[in-house]
């Protein structure tokens, strides 16, 4: 009953058979003989259907109230029967890109959440390289991670989403009246990135090497320490995406190299042929979030 229960508050959360389908990967028609199977257990109707659309019956209403309390009870008493066991359960083990700001990544989880609630989503956060040691050693599932290299044909390689590089600087700069500038034109004001110390040569070889920044690189492990150094006006730091800075006092300018904007591409990792539970629809979920 559990089950056609999650099925019951998905339908009425989404407003849809379909897409409640969609989310449990099963057909319309299961879940709502699952629903129908649901109402006769309990004598009662929940639904009202129309020809393409439903209201809750005022039982249906009751129920769906007191099944989010009970459920949020289960999901409870579940985790904390596997600390008293010493189990931890079903888990699926995630590498994200320490440097990716989006809100897709927990988009997923939240929604993986829903799908698999018996599992647990353990999240470890790297650079780029420390994420891909992880991952070829069978000490992650998966990974959101940017590409570097040319793909492998070890791993299981999709394009997320491809973002324009961003400086973030001073509002008080000059160039913050900038709507784009080349980064060769940067090359006497210091680029600020956050990296661990372990992962600092590696960064400082991406950056200069590979996407042709010529800065003095300054770096910290804080978002809070860079920001406070970019408002003071002693660097730039690089950012992602809409080009939105993430403060007033702060503007973001596009970032071009010979003319073309600077290019980021975020990808999903897994190694092939690996079986790994569940790490194949957290990939898909992944996928509809971008």
């Amino acid at each position: 009953m559990l089950k056609q229960i999650r099925y019951f508050q998905s339908v009425v959360r989404l407003g849809s058979f379909t897409a409640a389908a969609e989310e449990h990967f099963i057909s319309q028609s299961a879940i709502s003989q699952q629903i129908r199977a649901l109402e006769d257990e309990l004598g009662t109707p929940l639904l009202e259907r129309k020809k393409r659309s439903f209201t809750l019956t005022q039982a249906g209403e009751f129920f769906y109230r007191k099944s989010l309390v009970l459920v949020a009870d289960y999901d409870n008493i579940v985790r904390e029967l596997r600390k008293v066991s010493g189990s931890r359960g079903e888990h699926l083990k995630v590498g994200l890109l320490k440097a990716y700001s989006g809100k897709e990544f927990n988009s997923a989880v939240s929604e993986f959440t829903v799908q698999f609630p018996d599992v647990t989503v353990e999240v470890t956060h790297g650079n780029h390289d420390a994420l891909y040691a992880l991952l070829r050693n069978g000490e992650l599932d998966v990974v959101l991670n940017d590409q570097r290299r040319a793909f492998s044909d070890e791993y299981v390689n999709i394009v997320l989403d491809i973002r324009e590089y961003y400086a973030e600087i001073s509002a008080n700069s000059p160039i913050a009246q900038l709507d784009e500038v080349e980064i060769s034109d940067l090359k006497n004001t210091p680029l600020i990135l956050l990296s661990s110390p372990d992962q600092q040569e590696t960064e400082s070889s991406f950056y200069a090497n590979d996407l042709g920044f010529q800065s003095e690189i300054y770096f910290t492990e804080y978002i809070d320490d860079a920001l406070m150094q970019v408002i003071q006006g002693k660097g730039f730091m690089p950012i992602e995406g809409s080009g939105d800075a993430v403060q007033t006092t702060t503007k973001a300018v596009r970032l071009l190299r010979n003319g073309k904007p600077l290019i980021r591409r975020y990808c999903a990792f897994m190694k092939v042929g690996d079986t790994k539970k569940y790490a194949d629809a957290f990939i898909e979920i992944l996928k509809k979030q971008f």
